[in-house]
């Protein structure tokens, strides 16, 4: 500390974010929209795009867990549940509502793979992404990250799940425009979550809120064929 500096170096470093921390939040998902654009845009490069990007992306949130802020494991029974209620919700919004969507490919493994082992093992990863890598990951950057660095830039001074009205519907505007073609029913989705997170505090909760709906998603899409949710 230089001489006449009254700043003590715990207080500087409350006033930053380190780095490895701004990737830790900010990569896994950057990363998983290049690979998605990949796919969307050379529709034959799907398969093979999302398989990287669940491998890729898993292993970078591996590799960078030490960085986030510590996950609280608690309501889960009520994540469960809240997971559940979801997949009704964007099904049943989906299917009685019309407003204008982007639109994006909508990929029938079934049409592209002949069968055997390429076709279940491309299932197999894309319900496992689905349910267990993509809500790690949005939990962490949507009800995480952007939640409280809505409130405050250097958000890691901002405890998980602080109530606030503003980053409720930022975190839950961003999640329904940012990264899905069904926005409206996103953004529903996002406020629900977000509510579940103000709730209990629990990002765990959320976490596994939408693990289950997205399981549930997968597997509605097999048994209806209906690729649009997926």
């Amino acid at each position: 500390m230089a001489a006449g500096d009254g700043e003590t170096q715990p207080e500087r470093d409350a006033t930053r974010v380190p780095a490895p921390v701004w990737a830790a939040y900010l990569l896994p998902m950057g990363l998983f929209l290049a690979f998605t654009w990949v796919g969307g845009r050379w529709p034959s490069l799907y398969p093979a795009s999302y398989v990287a990007k669940t491998i890729v992306v898993a292993a970078l949130i591996a590799a960078l867990w030490r960085h986030y802020t510590p996950i609280r494991w608690s309501h889960l029974g009520l994540g469960a549940f809240v997971g559940a209620l979801v997949f009704v919700q964007w099904v049943g919004m989906e299917r009685l509502l019309s407003y204008p969507r982007p639109q994006r490919l909508v990929f029938d493994p079934f049409a592209h793979f002949e069968g055997g082992p390429a076709l279940w093992g491309f299932i197999a990863v894309r319900w496992a992404g689905a349910s267990l890598l993509v809500p790690v990951m949005e939990e962490l950057f949507w009800r995480d990250f952007l939640w409280r660095w809505t409130i405050d830039p250097v958000f890691t001074r901002v405890p998980v799940g602080q109530p606030d009205v503003r980053a409720l519907l930022i975190s839950s505007v961003a999640f329904g425009v940012g990264v899905h073609s069904e926005w409206l029913t996103a953004t529903v989705t996002g406020l629900i979550y977000g509510a579940l997170l103000w709730r209990t505090r629990s990002l765990g909760a959320c976490i596994v809120a939408h693990g289950v709906t997205n399981a549930l998603l997968g597997g509605h899409v097999l048994l209806t064929r209906q690729w649009v949710f997926w």
